[in-house]
């Protein structure tokens, strides 16, 4: 497998340098072959982030009993889908344990993994580098609306705030709650604004400005 992207940033030519030699090598061994690899960079690419779940959350947003399903068994809907939550679609590999939760007036939700990084790849994305750090998965636990709060999420003194720790068996995903102004957007319109801070609990969904007039 070939790569002729130019790169002006020397350490990261550098850097994909060193790769195209490292997959040429596992290719020559054996240990893998180019159509391996091509399939990895498709997963990374097309099946993998946070616009899957972003479609779950605008599906959940405008029909109520898709919505009751993820919140009983979100499992078994993102299974239906073929996701075994590990990032590949292959049934044949372990399954992990899915719950979305849900933010409501009175309650708002965030998505921790205290002893490592414990993340749903399959539907938010490689993790970003801040839900990986020391400070955020002590930090989140021990004073969450502080946290928040950094992220630009004030909530209301009334609203509780529960923490989800993820494990090695088991995900969280959060549906946020549906910004107002949105009821004339479509489905594919609602997913475009779920980010995956929006999956993790850390921001809210923003709406879109109104077109100028």
């Amino acid at each position: 497998m070939s790569h002729n992207h130019a790169h002006t940033d020397p350490l990261r030519a550098h850097i994909t340098a060193r790769v195209a030699v490292l997959e040429q090598r596992l290719i020559e061994r054996g240990a893998i072959t180019g159509e391996q690899l091509d399939d990895v960079l498709e997963m990374f690419t097309a099946r993998l982030g946070a616009h899957h779940g972003a479609r779950y959350v605008a599906r959940a947003w405008t029909d109520p009993i898709f919505k009751r399903a993820l919140l009983d068994d979100a499992t078994a809907v993102v299974r239906q889908y073929g996701y075994d939550l590990r990032g590949a679609r292959n049934r044949e590999l372990p399954f992990l344990h899915l719950e979305v939760v849900e933010n409501t007036a009175d309650v708002h939700n965030l998505v921790v993994c205290t002893l490592c990084s414990c993340y749903p790849i399959a539907l938010l994305g490689p993790s970003p580098s801040w839900y990986k750090s020391i400070e955020y998965r002590a930090r989140a636990v021990r004073e969450p609306r502080a946290v928040l709060a950094e992220f630009g999420t004030h909530l209301e003194p009334a609203v509780q705030v529960r923490v989800w720790d993820s494990t090695a068996d088991c995900r969280y995903l959060v549906l946020p709650r549906k910004p107002a102004g949105c009821d004339h957007l479509t489905e594919e319109q609602l997913a475009a604004i779920v980010t995956q801070a929006c999956l993790t609990g850390t921001t809210q969904p923003i709406a879109p400005s109104p077109p100028p007039s």
